[in-house]
């Protein structure tokens, strides 16, 4: 994804748009004021401007504790913060970081819901309304995809919220099938997408969404719903975009480096003193600590390109099965140098003994404070490659597709072909741990334990966190739904997965 370079607006949306920005949302606001007036959408401008506001609520969401809960409650790092997330510290009445992808998860549906209704009723020819469309509609989808993947079945619905009656309908929608609703959406994108430009990510005008976002969306929620085939097609679409792997770098994996080609879906950043910045906070938990006061030594090893005005928190560290086993300093893996850091420069940290710090991969150069202006990946053609190799992998029918597909991220990384096929579960182990050697930080790795069905028993057995693995609970693979939205629901919400260990607030 990509969030387009922001432009001057007329009075009316600037103010409309700072109250975005400002409030929250659930399923129980009152929208009244996001009504717009009679005589908008009147022109293609007026329609940009309202798709605009629909990339809004991602930078709130995507933010260090989205990663810590997504990436640093898995496998492949942990994190000994004082965020509660990171030790699964979450229930219904403690939902964390779950309230906050739950308010901008359904802000996100509001905003593309009403741009969407706005724009089909819109005067423009239909050739102008069609780009526009798209646009909303792979918006709206991936904030779906997000709520599934990050709370299991939820709410759905895709009315313009325009008067109370509907508001009040909408707030007492239960739990809806997570499945049912990717395939609805799958639906609506493979209807639409087609008649897109089918270009890169980083071709769109402005930063914006494009096809290439759309037909990612219906290969990742065809493959929660184990629809082998649909994904294997929208991903030969994005083969048709973006060709050869091995054209692209491996280090514009590195998130400093901003919509490349490689690219299919960022979450957009900026940062310059003094300036309009649009920023999060994610390095802050990435840089090797501790800065010494007044300096640019990180560790014992003075990193000029961090600058000396860098706030970091604690750090993640990668667990022992990933960097002993997955991906070692001597294993000849590419990618290696870019998630993790032993030593900068030939010279060597003090405290990697046991662990490496994370790597430049993820470091913003001269972070000023806490103020990350680096984007971060959501999506990349790599991903899409190897979810290729795994959709071959489960129809089990022809294993050297599926290798083929494995080996172009493995020759891109320099450790070579997958040796030989023996069975297909071995061979899906292998994609799983290819999987976490590319796309580790990525936002992800959560999401794609959770569909294997092996989240609990590989993040508990490989956590490098006492607390987390102190709390970790089968329950936990889902965040709660925040009580607050159960109750006002009328407890036509529940959490049901949770009563066993936290109680059941349903009234009986």
């Amino acid at each position: 994804m990509k969030t387009m370079i922001m432009k001057k607006r007329k009075n009316w949306l600037t103010a409309l748009l700072s109250m975005f920005v400002l409030a929250s949302c659930s399923l129980e606001e009152d929208t009244s004021s996001f009504s717009t007036p009679d005589n908008f959408y009147q022109t293609k401008e007026q329609c940009l401007s309202a798709l605009n506001s629909c990339y809004i609520p991602l930078n709130g969401t995507y933010n260090y504790t989205l990663f810590i809960a997504t990436e640093a409650c898995t496998d492949l790092m942990y994190i000994n913060s004082g965020t509660l997330d990171s030790r699964l510290d979450i229930s219904p009445a403690k939902p964390r970081h779950g309230e906050t992808v739950w308010n901008n998860g359904y802000k996100g549906v509001m905003y593309c819901n009403a741009a969407i209704n706005g724009i089909e009723n819109s005067p423009l020819e239909e050739n102008e309304k069609l780009p526009l469309l798209g646009e909303g509609k792979i918006m709206r989808a991936f904030y779906y995809y997000l709520l599934t993947s990050f709370f299991g079945d939820v709410p759905f619905y895709t009315e313009h919220v325009a008067d109370v009656e509907t508001q009040q309908k909408i707030g007492r929608l239960g739990r809806m099938s997570a499945v049912e609703t990717r395939e609805y959406l799958i639906k609506e994108l493979s209807a639409i997408v087609p008649l897109m430009d089918q270009v890169r990510s980083s071709e769109v005008g402005s930063n914006r969404t494009g096809a290439a976002t759309g037909w990612m969306l219906i290969a990742k929620m065809a493959m929660w719903n184990k629809k082998w085939d649909t994904a294997i097609d929208a991903i030969s679409k994005l083969e048709e975009i973006y060709g050869d792997l091995g054209q692209y770098p491996l280090e514009d994996v590195m998130f400093r480096n901003k919509n490349t080609p490689e690219s299919i879906f960022e979450i957009q950043h900026s940062y310059v003193a003094g300036g309009l910045n649009y920023t999060s906070n994610l390095a802050s938990i990435c840089m090797p600590i501790t800065r010494r006061s007044g300096t640019c030594e990180y560790d014992g090893v003075e990193i000029p390109e961090l600058g000396d005005k860098s706030t970091c928190w604690t750090p993640w560290r990668p667990t022992a099965y990933f960097c002993q086993n997955l991906q070692t300093k001597i294993g000849g893996d590419l990618r290696a140098q870019y998630n993790m850091a032993w030593e900068y420069n030939g010279h060597a940290f003090k405290s990697v003994s046991t662990a490496p710090w994370p790597g430049p991969k993820f470091w913003c150069p001269y972070l000023d404070s806490s103020r990350d202006g680096n984007n971060y990946k959501i999506f990349r053609y790599a991903d899409a490659l190897l979810m290729k190799a795994e959709c071959y992998c489960q129809l089990e029918q022809d294993p050297d597709i599926a290798m083929k597909y494995l080996n172009m991220t493995r020759n891109r990384a320099g450790i070579g072909d997958y040796p030989k096929f023996r069975t297909w579960a071995r061979l899906m182990d292998e994609i799983q741990k290819e999987r976490g050697r590319e796309l580790i930080g990525e936002f992800q790795r959560k999401f794609d334990l959770v569909r294997w069905g092996i989240w609990y028993t590989q993040t508990y057995e490989n956590t490098g966190s006492s607390s987390l693995k102190e709390n970790i609970r089968p329950c936990h693979e889902y965040y709660p739904i925040p009580d607050t939205q159960v109750v006002y629901s009328g407890y036509a919400l529940d959490n049901k997965a949770y009563d066993a260990y936290y109680g059941s607030t349903t009234p009986q």
